[in-house]
């Protein structure tokens, strides 16, 4: 099985998720919740990493978290092998306790920090165990909204990005009752959330040939990157129309094409991917994104055509 990339720099921004193996419970009790933040602590005291949020569930756990030296392996090794190792001795077991290796996605802290820490906060919520978020006891929200602060989390750049801590709870607040897109469906080469700047910038820091490695997953992603303009221009001469067929749908299935080249090789939400095309909503871009899908499992001649296309994507260099 492909193991996923890990791109690892000074200053780079990662969402963490691990869960238990099995899908197994990790925290049994309030005191094992508690365990696992000492370990978050003593992280921060060995490896100098910022927390920005987290959530701790009863079967995985999710953290936003910054490294400001290059040594994320590091961290998770120590987090994730001492908590084992305190479970193992205290339930009296043995074996693994987490689920294969944890998922680490570099974000774009500028485009999506802010979303993405509502998106944690919410995760009780959508798993229907308290109605508020502020009831879950396990997370950062808590220090979010209380404005006293945390000697665990740095909430000030989130709570900055949001214009303060009572628009940042409204913003969080509002995504109880709508349905929103989860950030983690726009990873890009599963390994990163961002604009496809950010993602071509990021890139550049992998090590020269290690993203054609056969081990690699989604290695074939990670050697495009293309610009929105980009798309629409090769899907135009694809299709052999002017560009602005495809921008104002006058070929039904060129405009999905774009669409799904759009979200499968840039870092652009459904909502951005919409502006290009109209003020397409979110909804409208997922559904056409998906009749493609159907499509091309249908009709071999589509399949090559998109296929030629992605083939004349730009390729990241560096």
């Amino acid at each position: 099985m492909a193991r996923p990339l890990r791109l690892e720099y000074e200053g780079a921004f990662y969402h963490i998720t691990s869960r238990g193996n099995e899908r197994g419970k990790i925290f049994y009790c309030d005191a094992d919740y508690r365990k696992f933040c000492d370990y978050l602590r003593e992280a921060r005291k060995k490896y100098g990493i910022i927390l920005h949020c987290y959530v701790l569930m009863p079967n995985h756990y999710h953290l936003l978290i910054e490294t400001p030296e290059a040594n994320l392996s590091k961290v998770m090794h120590y987090l994730n092998g001492a908590y084992t190792n305190h479970i193992n001795i205290k339930r009296g077991r043995s074996g693994h306790l987490f689920q294969g290796r944890y998922k680490a996605i570099v974000v774009d802290q500028d485009s999506y920090l802010g979303e993405l820490s509502r998106y944690i906060h919410l995760n009780p919520v959508r798993a229907k165990m308290v109605v508020k978020p502020e009831d879950y006891l396990y997370s950062s929200y808590g220090a979010y909204i209380s404005g006293k602060g945390s000697e665990l989390v740095t909430s000030e750049m989130v709570l900055g990005l949001a214009g303060g801590g009572r628009r940042y709870r409204a913003f969080v607040e509002a995504g109880v009752s709508l349905e929103l897109e989860s950030p983690t469906s726009r990873v890009y080469g599963g390994m990163i959330i961002g604009r496809a700047e950010f993602i071509k910038e990021a890139l550049k820091k992998l090590k020269k040939g290690y993203e054609g490695k056969a081990e690699i997953s989604h290695r074939r992603a990670l050697r495009t990157a293309g610009s929105a303009d980009e798309i629409l221009s090769l899907v135009a001469k694809g299709y052999q129309i002017p560009a602005d067929d495809v921008k104002k749908g006058r070929h039904s299935e060129a405009k999905k094409t774009a669409m799904y080249l759009m979200k499968k090789h840039t870092g652009m939400t459904n909502g951005e991917i919409g502006k290009q095309f109209g003020e397409l909503s979110y909804s409208a871009v997922a559904k056409a994104y998906k009749r493609l899908q159907e499509e091309m499992e249908k009709n071999r001649s589509l399949r090559a055509l998109i296929k030629k296309i992605e083939a004349n994507m730009s390729n990241v260099k560096g």
